[in-house]
């Protein structure tokens, strides 16, 4: 079976998961397409070869009868109403992050999605799937080190991720990624959260402060510090070390060849996120859509979309009242036990 997708968005990252689909992956093919800018569109069905019909609206794609699962990849603003036409047409989507711009907006999705009595919802936190966290992982769920005490983190970009790129985001746009994928490690929820600001750098604009220091603690105790810095200017570089009770295991560096030359030792940094999670999002869509065909639904759920945004929400407030806020979560319905 081949599942033909619907995908609603054709900017940078729509484009990419359309060649993905196209020239990459097996098992799926991409049908219909949508985007608020038509020619755009257009262009990006000429230039992939793709036998697929450019909509007019997003809601067209997904009523569309030939299209069995969606892809949303619009601007953020425009995912709830999308998400909530999939669900309500009883069709898997794959929607990149944010699910929603608000935690209200992501918990009307959740309780349209145990409303319709069916998983159709993955949310697209790729950290999942990068096999440097799965090794951390595998680490952490065969106790190799013993029971985690504390975490540390980093997340840093060598500038800014786009020109607005601006007061919260990031917190709101690039940790997102952290705050999924360490509970993913941790199996483990939040419950306070702590936002330091250290010395801004020079080099980034006056609207944003940049880095970030996040202290997070989780239900059983676990004590996480997570460094944001997006300007940090020399490269992108992921980290996370877990401390245990017997030792300690650490997110390995991505493969590079370490040179001697000229009395000094060196490798190359990765500078792009493109370059550091290529592979993940390959094996992301590659799962989603195996899974997808069988008529499963195996990653990050609309309830952990949910989760991110009510922390990211409670990291915010921290910031600005420079106190530590709880992060007040419901217990997780049954219908998204794992």
């Amino acid at each position: 079976m081949t599942l033909k997708i619907g995908v609603i968005g054709t900017g940078a990252i729509g484009r990419e998961h359309i060649h993905r689909i196209t020239h990459t992956l097996k098992g799926a093919r991409v049908v219909a397409v949508n985007d608020f800018n038509p020619e755009q569109a257009h262009a990006v069905v000429d230039d992939l070869g793709l036998d697929a019909q450019v909509y007019a609206s997003g809601v067209e794609v997904i009523q569309a009868p030939n299209v069995d699962a969606l892809i949303v990849t619009s601007s953020g603003q425009t995912h709830e109403e999308f998400v909530l036409a999939a669900i309500d047409a009883g069709k898997p989507v794959f929607c990149e992050k944010p699910l929603a711009v608000t935690a209200e907006g992501c918990r009307r999705i959740v309780d349209a999605e145990m409303q319709a009595g069916r998983k159709l919802v993955q949310v697209g936190f790729m950290r999942r799937f990068d096999h440097s966290y799965r090794q951390l992982k595998q680490a952490l769920d065969t106790d190799t080190i013993g029971a985690p005490l504390i975490l540390n983190c980093v997340h840093r970009n060598p500038q800014s991720p786009s020109a607005d790129f601006s007061g919260d985001m990031a917190l709101t746009d690039s940790c997102v990624h952290e705050f999924d994928v360490l509970r993913w490690l941790l199996e483990d929820d939040y419950v306070s959260a702590q936002v330091i600001q250290p010395r801004k750098t020079r080099l980034c604009n006056e609207s944003l402060q940049d880095p970030h220091v996040i202290l997070l603690s989780t239900r059983a105790g676990i004590h996480i510090s997570i460094e944001s810095f997006v300007n940090c200017q020399y490269g992108y570089d992921i980290q996370c070390q877990v401390v245990g009770e017997r030792g300690t295991a650490s997110l390995p560096e991505p493969a590079s060849v370490s040179v001697r030359h000229a009395a000094k030792l060196s490798s190359d940094i990765l500078v792009s996120w493109k370059d550091r999670f290529m592979d993940a999002f390959d094996i992301e869509f590659q799962e989603w859509v195996d899974a997808t065909t069988q008529g499963q639904m195996n990653g990050p759920s609309a309830w952990d979309g949910y989760v991110v945004a009510v922390t990211s929400d409670a990291c915010v407030k921290a910031k600005h009242s420079g106190q530590i806020e709880p992060i007040e979560l419901p217990g997780r319905p049954a219908f998204y036990d794992r």
